[in-house]
């Protein structure tokens, strides 16, 4: 039984290792960037951002709206309350929904992340994310135009917590809470993906997300509902189903519904778009994500 155990743990080892030394570099590499930006750029997105909405730029303005969203490094948590302060300087909630829609699924940091995966994959994440946060925007533009979509009533603008005088220690405490938030589903992410190599076969991965192209991406749909936990989390499973056979429409899927659906973006998201609104964001994200996971397939 102890030989098991000890076999067992050295095969576990190898796997972890080797899924660590393939994401560790990444991770890092987004936590830099993901501080740099949040300590130096992101108000001068969000300034960007608030002086084009003076300008008559129309449905294009949904565009610009959905890649500020991708550049902005803030949690959904820390995005509500700025578009409730941008919505309250006159600006449209089709132009919030591309930006709200896009901060969601992807950031500055996640990218960075999600080079592990080569540059399909991470063009396909980032293509379907700016074109998810698009026609959020596009339908809110049709269908509610004239009309509110957003409660932000009772949101302030938070206040910033990259305060220090010191560039440098005001840098560092901010990477402090990068690595705080998401060190632990690192870990965790490499855990999971290290288990799955040692026990679940490649057939069976390849079965579920690959062969049946439809199946495999309305599977991906669904289990990236319960399964995501953050970013960094993420890509090591993700990284591991890609290897075992997940078509690159699954992954898209997956990467479309993990971080829209993510619980505590969920809360965010209820208490500003009440139950009706709420219910339709959810039958939006999962209609996009199948439909993008499908023709990803074709295309690739």
């Amino acid at each position: 039984m102890i030989d098991i155990l000890h076999r067992e743990a050295i095969y576990f080892w190898y796997y972890f290792s080797i899924q660590f030394e393939q994401i560790f570099g990444y991770w890092v590499l987004g936590m830099l960037i993901g501080s740099f930006v949040s300590v130096f750029i992101k108000e001068h997105i969000h300034n960007l951002f608030r002086s084009i909405s003076s300008k008559r730029l129309g449905a294009f303005g949904i565009v610009i709206a959905s890649a500020l969203g991708i550049a902005s490094p803030l949690c959904m948590y820390g995005t509500i309350p700025i578009a409730a302060s941008f919505s309250r300087s006159g600006m449209s909630d089709d132009w919030l929904a591309a930006f709200m829609m896009s901060s969601i699924l992807l950031n500055p940091q996640l990218i960075i992340y999600s080079a592990a995966f080569g540059v399909t994959a991470l063009t396909v994440r980032i293509v379907t994310c700016f074109l998810c946060g698009i026609t959020a925007g596009l339908l809110i533009r049709i269908f509610y135009k004239g009309k509110p979509f957003f409660r932000f009533n009772g949101f302030d603008e938070p206040k910033s917590r990259d305060t220090d005088p010191n560039i440098l220690l005001r840098f560092l405490k901010n990477l402090g809470r990068n690595v705080k938030a998401t060190g632990l589903y690192f870990l965790i992410g490499i855990v999971l993906s290290a288990l799955f190599q040692r026990y679940v076969p490649a057939e069976a991965m390849t079965a579920l997300f690959g062969g049946n192209e439809a199946f495999g991406v309305f599977m991906a749909a669904t289990i990236g509902v319960p399964l995501y936990m953050c970013g960094g989390g993420t890509i090591p499973l993700l990284q591991t189903w890609l290897y075992e056979g997940m078509n690159m429409g699954s992954a898209a899927s997956f990467m479309l519904t993990g971080p829209a659906t993510k619980i505590t973006n969920l809360g965010a998201l209820k208490i500003v778009l009440g139950f009706r609104r709420f219910l339709l964001y959810l039958l939006f994200v999962m209609v996009f994500s199948f439909a993008a996971g499908i023709i990803v397939n074709i295309i690739i």
